[in-house]
């Protein structure tokens, strides 16, 4: 169960990355629509696990690969917008985000079935 501040400070990582998904990232999301679905971050506030949903990219895991692997420039950057509001901003570990698959697969297995 997340505390009402692990809920706020995951919302406010949720709201800045996704802006700068659109204004400052535009290069790991060329040709694909990428959305920031949901951030868990961890008691200690250390660490965000950030989840993501891809569209329009047939290799979806070597996207989320691209993101891990700049995510200390992510992190960097992220910092810089929220460096008022907190005073140590969590690693970012990024994760696809497989729910939108999971409920079409099941759609399609009732449409089928």
């Amino acid at each position: 169960m997340e505390t009402k501040r692990q809920q706020r400070i995951s919302k406010l990582i949720q709201k800045d990355l996704s802006e700068l998904l659109q204004r400052e990232l535009s290069d790991l999301v060329h040709g694909c629509m990428v959305t920031v679905t949901k951030v868990n971050v961890t008691p200690d506030l250390s660490l965000a696990r950030v989840f993501l949903s891809i569209f329009g990219v047939q290799d979806k895991k070597a996207r989320v690969d691209a993101f891990n692997h700049r995510s200390r420039e992510i992190r960097g950057l992220l910092g810089a917008k929220l460096r008022h509001q907190l005073r140590v901003i969590p690693e970012l570990q990024f994760r696809e985000d497989d729910s939108l698959d999971y409920i079409e697969r099941i759609d399609n297995l009732l449409k089928n079935g």
